[in-house]
């Protein structure tokens, strides 16, 4: 597969209908934006967004920003505290990105927040604004680039990287910001800046009156998404590469195993009968908070190949059965 490139500016029309028709296929797609070229597949189809891991390669499961077409649809799908939502009205659309807390059954599914209770939102200008209003849903989108690279500011620098990837790159010429957007949370009246990026902090001090709190080291720049790693846990402890199940635990399963004692447990969730690593991947936040609903004391999983999504599988489990403070 090779990616049809269309140049929005020339061909708008049939770049807005096309991008619409692969987005709702579940196919990720490579969409200009004025920070960096998107990686962009709909928030609500966790195929989709495990397409947008597949496809950037050695997946983790960071939670992926949020883009939406303007405030009212942001709104819909997260809580704005009144500091959040002043930042929103004085920056968006921009190259701002805002941790809000997500609302309950709001539709975002939990691989694209890597199942935390927040969602980091983002508006962006210009065509990709249009097309998430066109499409009617929410887009995640991290950079267009294989994990690791260089993120891109041009068409080309898709095409040169994950051309035989995608189905489509829409070209809107270079992005003229050139750097990622800058992510704030908001939290007990401050503003805290999880990364540094095409809003400076200045910025928003003088835009607010408020001091931005900056991050402490570089430890404290990794709690931008992907990097909390605490939240990951279930209240529940959990047990892994189990090969036999105690009486009273939950079974997160894979592929249709039978380890010993199964007739013993509380409950069994099947990341995938098929062992198929990508379905496992979309369930394994929604199965490890069933699990842990069944009252469980302890979660049983099953082990799970160390190859391809399976490594950010591992990552995940390990670190929720890492002993609890």
């Amino acid at each position: 597969m090779t990616a049809t490139i269309i140049d929005i500016t020339r061909d708008h029309d049939i770049a807005l209908r096309r991008a619409s028709d692969v987005l709702g296929e579940g196919f990720p797609i490579a969409i200009p934006t004025e920070t960096v070229y998107g990686l962009a597949a709909d928030a609500t189809n966790p195929v989709a967004i495990t397409r947008i891991y597949e496809t950037k390669g050695r997946p983790r499961f960071n939670p992926l920003i949020c883009h939406m077409a303007d405030l009212e649809m942001a709104e819909h799908y997260a809580v704005f505290d009144p500091i959040s939502r002043k930042l929103a009205e004085l920056f968006w659309p921009g190259p701002l990105t805002i941790i809000l807390p997500l609302k309950a059954e709001s539709g975002i599914h939990s691989l694209a927040t890597a199942g935390l209770d927040t969602v980091g939102i983002r508006l962006p200008k210009g065509f990709a604004s249009e097309l998430i209003r066109a499409f009617g849903k929410p887009l995640a989108a991290p950079s267009a680039n294989t994990s690791g690279k260089v993120s891109p500011t041009s068409a080309q620098h898709v095409a040169d990287d994950l051309g035989e990837k995608l189905k489509l790159i829409l070209d809107g010429g270079s992005a003229p910001v050139g750097v990622e957007s800058t992510i704030v949370r908001v939290e007990d009246g401050a503003i805290r800046l999880l990364r540094p990026g095409g809003v400076a902090a200045e910025e928003i001090e003088k835009a607010t009156g408020l001091t931005v709190i900056r991050p402490e080291g570089p430890a404290a720049i990794i709690e931008a998404p992907g990097m909390l790693a605490s939240h990951y846990a279930p209240g529940a402890a959990v047990r892994l590469n189990a090969d036999h199940i105690e009486a009273g635990e939950a079974l997160i399963n894979f592929g249709s195993r039978s380890p010993k004692g199964i007739e013993h447990s509380a409950a069994v969730f099947d990341l995938s009968p098929s062992g198929d690593l990508a379905e496992a991947a979309s369930n394994l936040f929604d199965y490890l908070k069933r699990a842990d609903a069944t009252g469980a004391t302890r979660i049983a999983v099953s082990p799970i190949p160390d190859h391809g999504l399976g490594e950010a599988i591992n990552d995940r489990l390990a670190r929720a059965a890492a002993p609890r403070e």
